[in-house]
Order: C-alpha cells, then structure tokens, then sequence
C-alpha cells in the first residue's frame, strides 16, 4: 500500500512555524516510503478563509522546498486524480456522504438557536457539569421536522454518536487512548450556512484522497475521537495517526500569531503611550481594546519600528522576511520534537526524508529557542563562498529591499555584499544595518547620542574639527577606491594623530552614516562616492551647533 500524507491548512492567516513543520513531516514521511504528500486548503469557514492566504501557504511551502505531489496546481507542483483540493469546491462530495448518514439514521437536523444553545452552556456551567447536547432534536414530531426543512428555517445536522461508543485511538507517538462511552455528545456535522463542519470533511476527504497517515500537532488530539466515530459509521478505513508535540515559547507559553500584538501591548503599556504616527486613533483604541484583534503585517512593523522594538517572529514569512534560510528554518524545525540520533542536530532535507520515522518524534512539548536558529543561520551564512552569499543577498533584497538594487551600481551592491559577508547573522542584516547606502545625501540624520557626542564634540581637536581637515584630504583622493581611500586616511592619521585611525574613523563613519557603526570604513567611504561622503560632512558640520549644548 502506498504512504499517503496529507498538509490541510485552514487559510485564515499567515503560515504558522507550528503548521510548517507539520507539513515537513508529512513530507519526510512520505518521501521515506517513496510515497505520496498531498495539499489540501480546508477552506469551509468562509468567514475566516482568505484567498490570499491559500496563496500565501503555497509560496511559504516552495520557499521551504517542500513540494506537494498532488494538490493546487502552482508552478509545477500539484494537480493529481483526487481533487478538487479546495473544500469549499467539494460541496457535492460531503452531502453524497451526508445523506448516506441521514438515510441510515445516524444524522438529524437540529434547529436551536445560538442563544439557545448558549444558555444551555451556562446552565451546565452554572450546575458544574460538563455541557452535552441533550438531543431534543430527536424529541420532535417527524412532521414538524419535514414542515420546518420545507419552510426553510435555519438548521444544522448532527451526527448521531451511538450510546455504546468507546474509542480507542492507537497513536503512533502517544500510544493508546481510551475515550469512554459517553464523552462524546452528538457534534455537528453541517453548518446552518450548508458548509459541512472541520470534522466531516476531514474524515470524507482523508478517505476520499486515500490518505494512510494523518500526522498533526496535539491541539487535534480532542477531535479525533469524532472523526473516528465518523469513520466507523462510513466504514471508512482508519489512517495512522501521529499527533505531534506542540511548539512552544521559551518561557512555556504557546508560540501564537498573537504573540507580535502582545510584544507590541506590553511595550506601550510599560511606556504609557497614548498613541502612534502609525496607527490612526480609531484603529489604536479598536486594537488596545480587543486582546483578540490583530494588527496587520505592515502596520504592526511600522509600529514597532516606531516604538523600537524587534517583533518576535511567528510564521515562515516573518523568518523569510527576517532573511533566515530556508535550509536552516527546516533543519531546525525537524528537532522540534524528531530525534536523529547520535546527538545530530545539523542535516539538510534530504538526510530528513532519508532517515524520517514516527517512533523517533518525542511527547514533550518542544521549546523554540530563537537563539539558536539563529545560530545555526549564523553558521550556514559563514560557511558560503563570497559568491553564493552574494546571490542569496541578491535575491533576498529584490524580494524585501529593493532600493538596494535599483539604487546602487552592481559594482556597489557586491561591496555591501561582501563588506558584511563575515558578520552578517541574516540576510536582512546587512539591508538593515546598511540602510544609508541607499538613502538621499540630505535624509541622513544625526541624533544627539552619548556615541554620536562622543565621536563629533568630545575630545581636542573635537571630530567636527578633524571632519574639516579630513574633507579636505577626501575631496583630493582622484580614485576613490576603499584602498587608496584607507592610504590617504591613515597618512593623515599618522601626521596629526599620532597614527590613531580611530581619530579619522569614528567622526567620519558618524558624517555619513548617522550613527557609530558600518562595515569596515575604507569600503563604506568607497560604496557611498566622493560627492556623496563630501555633502554628507558638509551637512554633518552644518549641524554642530545642535551637539553644543
């Protein structure tokens, strides 16, 4: 029999790291057993479901390298005989199914209202007792039902869950469950709107597509005694299940999408702000209101770079955006709950796929450490020729900064590259560190610091007096290149500083850039030009009077 696995995201946001390594064991199973991964978007909350992110689940999948067999069809991947593998387009398939259960008995229609299912929670709340749905659907006269479907009024289907119904669940990584007679209340199966529930379409399209192995995070544990059920009463096969540790903060908090907007609520509560350029008031007191409510990407990145703070990332797309790598993104999560043995942390996709097997993933819970993906990005980024770091920059900026490519000569752009090639923890390192490269002359900046001081205003003679000596030296250099750039400044160093290059660096790196740090000078002055670097002296000396007092 061939291995069939399954990726079924709901597209309601971003890819979460939790889902991207679901999809990488699923894959790694699969390509163990020389089998078949399938993509499937469970898309039948349409209140939640977005188009744009089923497009965006698909790019984050290529990014990572994993490739679906069968599924959507996007640049080459996908297609296949199972389909549609969008939910919503199998409507047809589901009521085939339903109707099978309604004709044997085990489905009914069931009209209570939310309000009236609400106060039946709180009564069992309020009494103690676990909330059952009490059947009172069943209790109805046949000929009320079939005037009530008639007239049209607004209904559900629940599945009848048999009395005698215990469950038994063996799983590939948490052994064998128990789920007792009774613990399972009659659940719905179709919506009000005519879309079937989460659990009745997984169960049809698992057996539909032929899926063998159903592994997912934890937090789906509590469902699958339903779907087991469901199972039992299509006679379906049951697949192997393999539910997956969870993901979890360092701190032993879950690893949310919300966890940007709780970053960003903590540091304005600390702070007391009452308000921000990026964000209109009304939106600000809608979002600080609702714990629930969610900035969106490019709102809550200006706000932290506002308010200064880095933002945790959460989905593939921040760690893309945050120039991570992919091979390093799914090396790293593959330890997040799978064990290659002899202590081996560092391997590429296709060890993985070579050595996957479910009695090698842990129960525990797994903790992300940001510290050391980044680490291990570190690593992979020094261990790249001048060459290949120098496309995979290349390639990160046209998709996150393209103002380094349209703003800086090919010849400009390989020297940024290669000035932070031997620092650089990311790929987005060198685009946010180096940002005045590809600012105008008259936007650059300089705050009053304790460094900026320090390098401008302090000292006798101060930086500002050795700028004016040290432009004049600059304007005569007739090839600006780094080399004859660092000979012409260290001569002067040697003449009037007593060979201190320090004395010529740091108020010169603070003239062009802003601030007090840069890759190596020389190239920095070289990158920038001689018109550039003499305007922006001219206009940091131009500004002297605001480091005075």
């Amino acid at each position: 029999m061939t291995c069939r696995t399954r990726f079924a995201p709901s597209p309601s946001g971003d890819l979460h790291v939790g889902g991207a390594r679901t999809a990488l064991f699923c894959w790694a199973l699969a390509r163990k057993h020389n089998g078949v991964f399938l993509l499937r978007i469970e898309d039948t909350d349409q209140k939640r479901s977005s188009d744009a992110a089923s497009l965006g689940f698909l790019r984050d999948l290529r990014w990572l390298g994993i490739g679906w067999d069968e599924g959507p069809e996007d640049e080459g991947f996908g297609g296949g005989d199972h389909g549609p593998y969008f939910q919503s387009q199998r409507l047809s398939v589901y009521q085939e199914h339903l109707q099978r259960l309604i004709d044997a008995g085990m489905a009914y229609p069931a009209f209570e209202t939310g309000e009236e299912l609400a106060a039946a929670r709180d009564q069992a709340r309020a009494e103690k007792r676990p909330y059952r749905y009490d059947r009172s659907a069943l209790q109805l006269d046949p000929a009320e039902v079939q005037r009530r479907l008639e007239r049209g009024d607004n209904h559900v289907i629940r599945f009848r869950v048999p009395d005698d119904s215990e469950v038994i669940i063996r799983d590939e990584v948490l052994g064998e469950i128990r789920i007792a007679p009774g613990e399972v209340d009659d659940f719905v199966i179709r919506k009000a709107d005519g879309f079937p529930t989460y659990h009745f379409a997984v169960v049809v399209d698992d057996a539909s597509m032929g899926v063998t192995h159903v592994v997912r995070g934890q937090e789906h544990l509590a469902n699958t005694p339903r779907h087991v059920l469901l199972q039992h009463a299509l006679d379906f096969d049951r697949p192997v299940y393999a539910h997956l540790p969870l993901i979890q903060n360092p701190d032993g908090s879950k690893m949310s999408k919300r966890d940007k907007d709780k970053a960003l609520r903590k540091e304005i509560k600390d702070r007391g702000l009452t308000g921000a350029h990026s964000v209109d008031s009304e939106s600000w007191e809608a979002w600080l209101g609702d714990k629930t409510r969610q900035l969106p990407y490019e709102c809550a990145e200006r706000l932290a770079e506002e308010i200064g703070i880095d933002l945790p990332e959460v989905s593939v797309d921040d760690f893309r955006r945050a120039g991570y790598l992919p091979e390093v993104l799914i090396n790293y999560l593959a330890l997040l709950g799978w064990s290659a043995g002899d202590d081996l942390e560092k391997f590429d996709g296709a060890f993985l796929c070579e050595n996957f097997t479910l009695d090698r993933i842990g129960k525990s819970n797994a903790r992300f450490d940001r510290q050391k993906l980044l680490a291990f990005n570190l690593d992979a980024i020094q261990a790249m020729t001048p060459e290949v770091f120098l496309e995979r920059f290349r390639a990160h900026c046209e998709a996150e900064h393209p103002e380094f490519i349209e703003q800086t000569t090919p010849e400009q752009f390989a020297l940024i590259a290669e000035s932070n090639r031997e620092r650089a923890k990311t790929l987005d390192d060198p685009a946010r560190s180096c940002r005045f490269f590809v600012m105008d002359d008259e936007d650059i900046t300089w705050p009053v610091t304790k460094g900026t001081r320090k390098a401008l205003a302090k000292g006798e003679p101060s930086g500002f007096k050795r700028l004016q000596d040290l432009s004049s030296v600059l304007s005569g250099i007739e090839s600006f290149t780094a080399s004859s750039v660092e000979a012409a400044l260290q001569a002067w160093a040697d003449e009037h500083a007593e060979g201190n290059f320090g004395a010529a660096g740091m108020p010169l790196r603070v003239a062009v850039t802003g601030g007090t740090t840069s890759p190596p000078l020389p190239d920095t002055l070289a990158i920038l030009g001689k018109a550039s670097v003499l305007r922006r002296i001219e206009r940091c000396l131009a500004c002297a009077p605001d480091f005075a007092s």
